[in-house]
């Protein structure tokens, strides 16, 4: 018989509470259940991004930025950290070659370059640019606020996500000199508050999330004349009732195959999922389920793609759901994780034997969740 594969997911969250850094779990994909293994202390680890070849992890810190050395079990080394010059980032992410490290700054409006070593480590700084301008409503977009930032598929261009100032702002990456060359601005519209882009499997379509608005909205992605073209071609709702001033829309991933795009709602509280038309881009809704929980930052599809994890910033739990796409329904899997303000998630293959869950029932795994816990929160912020 054929061993299955294994995984761990690494979840990142604040620690201002009773949380310590990334909690690493094992994953039961079958059963779409978690299993806390232990917590790496790292202050505020608020987002984390893995490599393109599945070598190292990296981590939001307020130190700046830190790196790991993803083990065979899924144990976490620490490798190197570097500050960033400027105030705590918010979302990471890397290139397609290992060649850099781009990290969003919400608090001050930074785009800041980070080179990346084939071992892991994080270099110098190559380039840092601070966004300029003013937003349409006062009480939350005043300045700017890069909330997200992401190569294009042809590895030729950056896209900064600015919620504050309800643009995209795009750069050209030059790789000769390792800096920034801004040659264009997507605008989202007043009071849009764009909070993520994402490409298709295929490199022809781009989704943008908006926080404040509540949709998503869907891009023909081409570069013409060597720049990056955006052309909007659809507008969905990540609702699942009436528009509340209170809903925030969260989260956005494509599933593995490309098929399907999942969205969180915060306030609304909910998870929706999108059909991807594969020739067209365009996005048929199946589904919008509550999360079961407060405050939905991310979500995560298990490598099976048949269960979805959320982690509920607001009630402090994660909770995992298997998802019936003829049905278009999500059911809950076990009790609710308790976890402290979680924020961000990323699941991650690894080599250990697949009689990791055999002699564990969901008590059984929650009493030693909670030990480690007690025991955890003895150690030492790093």
């Amino acid at each position: 018989m054929a061993e299955k594969d294994a995984y761990v997911v690494y979840v990142g969250t604040y620690t201002n509470g009773s949380s310590k850094g990334i909690h690493i779990y094992d994953v039961d994909v079958d059963e779409g259940l978690l299993y806390l293994r232990k917590v790496v202390p790292v202050n505020n680890s608020s987002y984390i991004t893995r490599s393109k070849n599945g070598k190292f992890l990296y981590s939001i810190a307020d130190e700046g930025v830190r790196a790991f050395a993803i083990q065979p079990d899924g144990d976490l080394k620490a490798i190197n950290q570097i500050d960033i010059n400027g105030m705590r980032g918010c979302h990471l992410s890397v290139d397609n070659e290992g060649r850099y490290l781009f990290v969003a700054g919400y608090h001050d409006g930074k785009v800041t370059v980070v080179r990346t070593h084939k071992d892991g480590r994080l270099g110098s700084l190559m380039d840092g640019v601070f966004h300029k301008g003013i937003g349409a409503v006062n009480e939350r977009s005043f300045r700017p606020h890069v909330c997200c930032v992401r190569v294009t598929p042809d590895n030729k261009f950056l896209c900064a996500v600015d919620n504050g100032i309800d643009q995209i702002v795009l750069y050209k990456i030059n790789h000769t000199y390792h800096k920034l060359q801004q040659i264009d601005i997507l605008r989202m519209g007043r009071e849009a508050g764009p909070r993520s882009i994402h490409f298709s499997r295929n490199g022809k379509f781009a989704y943008v999330l908006c926080e404040i608005t509540n949709v998503v909205r869907v891009y023909k992605y081409d570069v013409v004349g060597g720049y990056p073209t955006f052309e909007l071609i659809q507008e969905v709702s990540t609702l699942s009732d009436a528009r509340d001033p209170h809903d925030a829309a969260s989260a956005l991933r494509i599933s593995y195959d490309g098929e399907y795009l999942f969205c969180s709602t915060a306030g609304d509280d909910s998870v929706a999922c999108y059909k991807i038309d594969q020739e067209k881009g365009y996005l048929d809704r199946l589904f919008s389920i509550p999360t079961a929980g407060q405050y939905p930052k991310d979500i995560a599809l298990f490598p099976d793609q048949k269960h979805i994890a959320v982690v509920n910033n607001g009630s402090g739990t994660i909770t995992t759901f298997a998802i019936n796409y003829d049905k278009k329904v999500l059911v809950m899997k076990g009790r609710p994780q308790k976890l402290d303000t979680p924020n961000a998630m990323v699941f991650q293959k690894v080599e250990i034997g697949p009689d990791h869950f055999e002699a564990v029932s969901e008590k059984d795994a929650e009493a030693a969740a909670q030990e480690l816990v007690r025991n955890t929160l003895a150690v030492d912020l790093v």
